[in-house]
């Protein structure tokens, strides 16, 4: 059993490490933007093809004192880089956290790169080259207060980053934290579900792979455990297979989008096309003002403008008021969530909300209400 570390956005633990579980991980352990968890190699493949909610998978390899640059350098020198890297791959290395002596994350990182190129440069007379964006090895450091953790990042490219989202709108929701608020929101695949202000499609998108049981991971071109020296190319593919074959050819529920912006909605066609949900995910050009239920239940999602990227304070106010509105007069028998990072954008929606769950998107403190519509 090999020790993992699962990043993931502030607030997003407890669901992080819910999904983990299921996915068989064992000595499941929260921690503060993050969850530990222990399992074996092919865990780790399986939690990187199937993980919703994660940001990267990192393996600690070395847990250190650290109060100083010379001593970061001598630790990290002092492991034998020769079972891990040869000079002829690519090197990478991120950094998190600082300490009083060690405050400027580059520099920290530039010391770790100094220090593996430097001894392979003594054992072997010459050195890995950086390339910052595939890296055969990509390495984190993660700094708090005197002690240093360095860890090989399985992931590669952020989790988040499905591979499915070639066209991308304003302000975009993570592919992470639309996965999370639809477990915050309790959504069923069962369950008819609409986003009316959609964008590029995230919400939806994410619905659907849910609801058709299809792993994130099979859209990505790479991961970063494919380039070690011990990936295990049959396991892999045996994963990669059994996720194909886990993926449902209909979606049990209707699940659609809606936007105003044309433009925008052919986005998120585009994505739907490259994930296979061309015919599956239900588009409209319409303005909420004039949308109706679809249905006599379901669950409703949305994330509109609240004012710090998008849109004019005064005139959102008065957007939320029709979205109320809608909400009431067309919603009757549904459960709609509105993403909000303006209290006072959400009072004028003029419902009570029946719940109001903290999140943290892209920095901004927001909130997500929660309407019984009856």
């Amino acid at each position: 059993m090999a020790r993992y570390f699962a990043t993931v956005a502030r607030g997003l633990e407890s669901i992080a490490a819910r999904e983990l579980e299921g996915l068989g991980a064992q000595s499941v352990r929260p921690e503060f933007a993050g969850v530990a968890f222990e399992g074996d190699r092919t865990l780790l493949y399986r939690v990187n093809l199937w993980a919703r909610t994660i940001f990267r998978v990192l393996v600690p390899m070395a847990e250190f004192r650290c109060t100083s640059p010379e001593m970061l350098y001598r630790e990290v020198y002092a492991i034998e880089w020769e079972h891990y890297l040869s000079p002829d791959h690519t090197l990478a290395v991120d950094c998190t956290g600082r300490n009083e002596q060690l405050n400027h994350t580059h520099f920290s990182a530039l010391q770790v790169k100094n220090a593996v190129v430097d001894r392979q440069r003594d054992r072997f007379g010459t050195r890995s080259s950086v390339d910052v964006a595939t890296p055969d090895l990509r390495l984190n450091l993660h700094i708090h207060r005197e002690r240093a953790v360095l860890s090989l990042d399985s992931s590669g490219n952020s989790l988040h980053r499905r591979g499915y989202r070639p066209a991308v709108g304003s302000a975009p929701l993570k592919e992470t934290l639309a996965a999370a608020i639809l477990e915050m929101a309790g959504y069923s695949p069962d369950l008819p579900f609409l986003d009316p202000m959609c964008g590029s499609g995230t919400l939806p998108l994410e619905a659907a792979m849910k609801a058709a049981n299809v792993a994130p991971g099979l859209f990505r071109n790479r991961f970063g455990f494919e380039t070690w020296r011990d990936f295990d190319v049959r396991s892999w593919q045996q994963l990669k297979q059994e996720a194909r074959d886990a993926r449902q050819s209909e979606l049990p529920a209707f699940v659609g989008g809606s936007d105003r912006d044309a433009n925008v909605l052919e986005q998120a066609k585009t994505n739907a096309e490259f994930c296979g949900f061309s015919e599956a995910i239900s588009f409209r050009c319409i303005d909420v003002r004039h949308l109706e239920a679809p249905f006599d239940r379901g669950l409703l999602i949305c994330n509109p403008p609240y004012g710090d990227r998008l849109g004019d304070r005064q005139q959102l106010g008065t957007f939320y008021k029709q979205l109320g509105d809608t909400f009431k007069h067309g919603f009757k028998g549904w459960t709609a969530y509105v993403l909000t990072g303006s209290k006072d954008l959400a009072k004028r929606v003029g419902l009570r909300p029946s719940r109001r769950i903290p999140v943290s998107n892209g920095g901004l403190n927001c909130t997500l209400l929660e309407y019984e519509l009856y």
